[in-house]
């Protein structure tokens, strides 16, 4: 049962209001004025506000002002009723941020429809942004404790055995204990430092200054950084034999270092959703004033609903497949992308391959 409040000074039109609204199976909280009615919005926290604009002691303008600047009612629908149906008037409340008027007199189906419309529009605004928030808690819940667990746990396990029984093993078993442990302390330090460079992508994108100085700021050599960072994760993975690279000698305008994250973590995924013995190819080269850098494979591929929701912790059938990380990595590389003005893009078809193109600036 949507919740509604009604603010208007005249009691005859507030009474037909709240007993139309009633009828129709609203919960519906009425306010003789302004001043009360944002009282009763803090508190009530209604889905539509339906205000009238001439009022003493707080008029509707000052009410819109005052819940627009309340974080729990800033997105409440809003809908102004008024005697006046000037066109300067309107354009008022518009800018203010009304959503809708309503001129008196006005007949009951033309203020339910004003109703129905506005709630379904701000319906239809909420829903996807609350489902993607559901499944941003799921991720969160379901790969946070996986990714620090699992490594800790061997860091720890094995430590145990080694200070209980080293005296008795052989140096290779002592050997393969020590790998394991310096293979999950290392999976541990990259679940962390994506973490925290994530984090600090947010907050740059967050000041402006920032912003500006990295788009102004280093330059980084195309055929230097991204073949060297591209062999080494390959090599680690043992796919380097898979891997062909072909980068233009160009100056991008981004840091060494943002650059090599950017292909640290696109190449990762390749080499992680794709098959040992299938190609990985990387191609960089001029757009134009743009550097294009491509990277395909053959492996598992998305969905297009899957590519429209990366993000961060947002890992794809993780009940299916066993995958390490929190799901960092596109979306770490599409926000430096966005930091130096350019943009990450996604073609893909499940179970034959994808694409993953990263414009930059030169």
């Amino acid at each position: 049962m949507p919740r509604i409040l009604v603010i208007e000074d005249e009691s005859t039109i507030l009474e037909n209001i709240v007993e139309t609204l009633t009828l129709e199976d609203f919960d519906v909280r009425g306010a003789a004025n302004g001043r009360i009615g944002v009282q009763i919005a803090i508190e009530y926290l209604p889905e539509l506000i339906i205000c009238d604009i001439m009022m003493p002691e707080m008029n509707g303008y000052d009410v819109l002002l005052e819940l627009r600047g309340n974080r729990q009612t800033a997105k409440v629908p809003f809908i102004f009723l008024t005697a006046k149906a000037e066109r300067e008037d309107m354009r008022k409340g518009m800018e203010l941020g009304a959503d809708d008027y309503l001129t008196k007199p006005f007949t009951n189906a033309e203020l339910l429809a004003a109703i129905n419309a506005r709630l379904e529009r701000h319906t239809n605004i909420t829903e996807p942004y609350a489902r993607q928030m559901d499944d941003l808690r799921q991720n969160v819940t379901r790969a946070l404790p996986h990714e620090l667990r699992t490594p800790l746990t061997g860091i720890i396990g094995y430590s145990e055995m080694l200070l209980m029984d080293i005296d008795s093993m052989r140096p290779e078993q002592i050997r393969n204990m020590v790998q394991v442990i310096y293979k999950s302390g290392m999976r541990l330090h990259r679940v962390i430092e994506n973490y925290l460079f994530y984090a600090q992508l947010e907050l740059m994108h967050l000041d402006p200054k920032k912003v500006e100085a990295a788009r102004n700021g280093n330059i980084s050599k195309a055929s230097s950084v991204i073949p060297d960072v591209a062999s080494r994760i390959a090599r680690t993975t043992k796919r380097l034999d898979d891997l062909t690279v072909q980068v233009a000698a160009l100056d991008i305008r981004i840091t060494p270092e943002h650059l090599a994250k950017i292909i640290e973590e696109v190449v990762d995924n390749a080499v992680k959703f794709s098959d040992s013995g299938t190609p990985i190819q990387i191609n960089g080269k001029a757009d134009g004033n743009t550097f294009v850098l491509t990277i395909n494979d053959q492996g598992r591929g998305m969905t297009s609903d899957q590519i429209e929701t990366i993000g961060a912790y947002m890992q794809f059938e993780r009940k299916v497949y066993e995958q390490q990380g929190l799901g960092l990595g596109l979306a770490i590389t599409r926000r430096i992308s966005e930091l130096y003005g350019g943009h990450l893009a996604i073609q893909s078809t499940p179970e034959q391959g994808t694409a993953v193109s990263i414009t930059l600036p030169m």
